[in-house]
């Protein structure tokens, strides 16, 4: 397996900077380092608005910030984009829409144990993206089938950029829409996500896994053919570990687990301290290996990170470079207590 475990340090990409290389230096900071996105330098960095790059139908309104979908703007545009359909490089990230993307393609990282590199996954794009009528392009079916299909070369496309620097490159698919699905509300449920998701993931290269900070069905989740698995522990740890058996299957199958226990907003952050954070992450560890889970067999598949993104700090910047920061401070501590240190 490519994705390194022994708590080793990285980070969701949606950070609060303007400043481009300060930004890239904090994510660099870390063990397996990434290309940031920045919302607040513009609105191409917004994380829907970087994943429909050359998708059909899109209206994008960059002075009012909006994302919309019209169907006949799709159907006029779908055989221009489908006849690029076997064209890697037409589904990569451009330099409109990311002013860290190709500067992180200019490093060399190819002394890193890992990197990582990241797109909005198809069920929060399809929830998120309203059509002419208001309503989330994932229910309509033409639209949906060409979006997993599409996304899947995006993924791939971004993949195989991201290995020609570091062989052990692996990506994030951002999925926040996937805690909604199960919602009552919701009108897509969970046979149809399974199988839209089986068949997204059957075209996206590996290593491929989901970042989310929500509370979704763990089950479902730690179901689907994944290779790693990035969430705020910070908030949902102890509904998480209660899924015991399925977290040893989906270890035991090789996965790995990103553990997001610092917290980036300010007011939770303030009332933490190393090693307050250390107890919370060690009692979801210790709860786990109660439950039949070698605590060492899920250290050796572990990572460390953030438990979110936060772009609303009063402080700006501030607290977001303190929890990278704390970040690493915590894989230190756990490294050491453990005897991972080199």
């Amino acid at each position: 397996m490519a994705i390194p475990g022994n708590l080793l340090t990285t980070a969701m990409a949606v950070m609060p900077h303007r400043d481009v290389e300060r930004a890239l230096s904090h994510a660099l900071s870390l063990d397996v380092p990434f290309w940031p996105q920045l919302p607040l330098l513009n609105y191409y960095e917004d994380m829907y608005v970087q994943a429909s790059e050359r998708f059909p139908g899109i209206l994008l309104d960059l002075e009012n910030r909006t994302l919309r979908f019209s169907i006949d703007k799709f159907a006029a545009e779908l055989e221009e984009v489908l006849a690029h359909f076997e064209e890697p490089h037409f589904f990569d990230v451009s330099k409109t829409y990311s002013a860290v993307y190709n500067r992180f393609l200019e490093l060399d990282l190819s002394s890193r144990p890992a990197i990582r590199g990241q797109l909005e996954g198809p069920v929060s794009f399809g929830l998120n993206i309203l059509d002419q009528d208001q309503r989330p392009i994932l229910f309509n079916d033409t639209v949906r089938s060409f979006m997993l299909d599409f996304m899947a070369r995006r993924v791939n496309a971004q993949l195989q950029r991201l290995k020609a620097l570091n062989p052990n490159a692996f990506m994030f698919i951002d999925e926040p829409g996937l805690q909604y699905i199960f919602s009552a509300l919701s009108g897509y449920d969970a046979i149809a996500a399974r199988g839209d998701m089986e068949y997204f993931f059957a075209q996206v290269e590996r290593p491929r896994g989901v970042h989310l900070c929500g509370n979704p069905d763990w089950d479902f989740l730690l179901s689907l053919d994944l290779d790693i698995l990035s969430l705020d522990v910070y908030t949902n740890g102890e509904i998480f570990v209660s899924y015991a058996d399925r977290i040893k299957r989906f270890l035991e199958r090789g996965g790995r687990l990103v553990w997001g226990m610092v917290p980036t907003n300010f007011e939770p952050f303030e009332k933490e301290d190393l090693k307050t954070l250390e107890t919370r992450l060690l009692s979801c560890w210790q709860a786990l290996d109660k439950k039949g889970i070698d605590q060492s067999f899920l250290i050796s598949r572990s990572m460390i990170s953030p438990a979110t993104c936060c772009l609303v700090n009063p402080d700006g910047v501030a607290t977001v470079e303190k929890a990278f920061a704390a970040v690493k401070s915590l894989s230190e501590t756990l490294r050491e207590r453990f005897k991972l240190c080199d």
